[in-house]
């Protein structure tokens, strides 16, 4: 069960709107490295996890991507609001207002909408692992990123604090496999994949 506090986990307060930002910054709630599919990923991949340990690491983990996309949906939502139809086409947010209008849907920048076949769960925990892993590294970078085109503190700050907590994840993930392959060996290394018969 999860429990919901009325409160993003960092303060966001937009004073100056920006569609160019927000443009860009979309594509972390519903671009192929974005939160949407990260916490669905992991609260996906939890079910077939071999202990407990790995099952707690992935559930805070893809609870806390839940709170992630509140954030980046919070930081879209303000950096378009009260944008006029001309300033919405000067920044190239116009065909995604047309359809949305100041809605937040899960889009990459490129315009692509979120699509199932970004977050992979195999049932396999040593893949699942080594995806989860790198799926963490592409999201730090599509962080990084995005501060090559931000210098207002009020956005900067906040995506600033994502990206710490995807390095953070990634930490996470690398005890996660630790554990895992301590309590494998050469006879049960690829024994957690109930496909695999010898």
């Amino acid at each position: 069960m999860f429990v919901y506090e009325k409160r993003l986990q960092y303060p966001i307060r937009v004073k100056t709107p920006n569609a160019k930002l927000a443009k860009l910054i979309i594509s972390q709630y519903g671009g192929p490295h974005g939160e949407i599919s990260a916490s669905l990923r992991y609260l996906s991949q939890r079910y077939s996890m071999p202990c407990p340990e790995l099952k707690a690491i992935l559930t805070d983990i893809g609870t806390e991507e839940l709170g992630h996309l509140e954030m980046v949906g919070t930081l879209v939502y303000q950096l378009t609001q009260g944008l006029t139809p001309q300033q919405l086409q000067e920044a190239g947010f116009d065909a995604y207002f047309v359809d949305h209008t100041a809605g937040v849907y899960p889009v990459a920048a490129s315009g692509a909408p979120l699509n199932a076949d970004m977050f992979a769960v195999t049932g396999d925990a040593l893949a699942d692992l080594h995806e989860d892993l790198g799926a963490e590294q592409k999201a730090r970078l599509t962080y990084d990123n995005i501060l090559r085109y931000v210098d207002d503190p009020d956005v900067r700050d906040p995506i600033r604090f994502l990206r710490e907590r995807e390095v953070v994840h990634y930490q996470r993930f690398g005890e996660g496999l630790r554990i895992l392959t301590d309590k494998l060996d050469s006879k049960n290394f690829y024994a957690l994949n109930p496909s695999f018969d010898r």
